[in-house]
């Protein structure tokens, strides 16, 4: 009998060089900057590693089979000798799809394993990664250890979680139990979600002996996307790159601290005294983009949507240093203007000393290292200029 999913016109799809049959799985054609992303660092791969042997690439929760086949089409052209592809989904009911849609890649391999089975295998036969794509449904914690563990030397994890409410300050217990993190309500919620994340792998990778660069990090509000290269070793003070992130919720007042040198909070910019900090964390403070990595990545060959080029612009623009991010809606309100030019005020916190950036994570946010009273001067300053 012949599987229909393999033959329905309506399941078939085609994306960069790649042309597939979508079978009936869950499946979202919006991703595809996610997608994009997992193929360049398979490509940035390729293109610097020259040791003889052949790279190591896993699609862990591969569903049709999408990531894999876009690897072996156009990232893998970049390698020095063809890479060894492993493609495998937790759904027995798959495999025939997983094997129909890469059968054009040369030596992919199809499996039906759990997740936790197959790195279980791996860590156990000494099998190691240069690429594993973790992209499933929920938070993936449980797993970053085993995928850390199977992960070669300056291998790359690339890493989804769809846990929305834990991380944002919705559900503190969950964010206590799945990140070992407490996490409060804040107005840039996503970019705290992926500092979250990061926090999570860091300790993770810590506890091996390794250290991790984060490559890149962003999200769409439901998906928490990054990519960290795991290093032989820590980098230099890493550790300090660990810490809490408190907001006063009276005033909006920030502050930061590494755990490593915590100390007594100072006061907030409350008048009378009234406010207090909301302290989420432990996080990760550091950077959150490669932004020469991303330079790179811009400039290749491969097939990229439109939106992922937007999103690359966008990363590229914003480090995520320093930590603080403030959204200028907020601003505006505080501060008793009516409209706040995102632009404007970038160039004018340059203009006074400051660091500042438009967030590549979030719209309408702005990441500067100027406290609260000083933000609020600026506004009311460019308010003035403007009328």
């Amino acid at each position: 009998m012949v599987d229909t999913a393999l033959t329905h016109p309506d399941l078939h799809y085609r994306e960069g060089e790649a042309e597939l049959m979508l079978g009936s799985g869950f499946f979202r054609e919006d991703s595809r900057p996610a997608r994009d992303c997992s193929v360049l660092l398979a490509w940035h791969q390729a293109t610097v590693t020259k040791r003889m042997e052949p790279l190591h690439w896993l699609d862990l929760m591969a569903g049709c089979g999408i990531r894999a086949l876009r690897w072996g089409l156009e990232a893998s052209q970049a390698c020095c000798h063809p890479p060894r592809i492993a493609v495998n989904d937790a759904d027995g009911d798959r495999l025939p799809l997983l094997q129909h849609n890469l059968s054009r890649v040369a030596g992919a391999c199809c499996s039906n394993r759990s997740a936790e089975q197959l790195l279980s295998h791996a860590h156990a036969t000494g099998q190691f990664y240069d690429l594993i794509d973790l992209d499933g449904f929920g938070q993936p914690g449980a797993l970053i250890q085993p995928a850390l563990q199977t992960l070669a030397f300056n291998g790359i994890l690339v890493l989804a979680s769809t846990d929305g409410r834990s991380p944002t300050g919705h559900d503190r217990v969950g964010a206590v139990r799945r990140f070992g993190s407490a996490a409060r309500a804040h107005p840039s919620s996503w970019e705290v979600a992926l500092r979250q994340q990061l926090g999570l792998v860091a300790r993770q990778a810590w506890m091996l002996g390794r250290g991790v660069q984060p490559l890149l990090s962003f999200s769409d509000g439901r998906t928490f996307r990054l990519a960290i290269r795991l290093t032989r070793t820590l980098q230099n003070q890493q550790e300090t790159f660990l810490g809490l992130l408190a907001r006063c919720e009276a005033c909006g007042a920030q502050v930061s601290q590494p755990l490593l040198r915590l100390r007594d909070w100072p006061s907030c910019h409350c008048p009378t005294g009234e406010g207090h900090w909301l302290i989420s964390g432990p996080l990760w403070l550091g950077p959150l983009q490669d932004l020469a990595l991303l330079a790179e990545l811009r400039g290749s060959p491969v097939p990229l949507a439109q939106a992922t080029r937007r999103l690359l612009d966008r990363l590229r623009a914003d480090s995520g240093e320093p930590v603080t991010v403030w959204s200028t809606a907020e601003l505006a309100r505080r501060s008793g203007t009516d409209t706040l030019p995102l632009q404007s005020l970038v160039m004018a916190l340059r203009h006074a000393g400051h660091q500042a950036s438009s967030s590549g994570v979030m719209p309408g946010q702005v990441r500067t290292d100027a406290n609260l009273p000083e933000l609020l001067q600026t506004c009311a300053r460019l308010q003035g200029e403007g009328s």
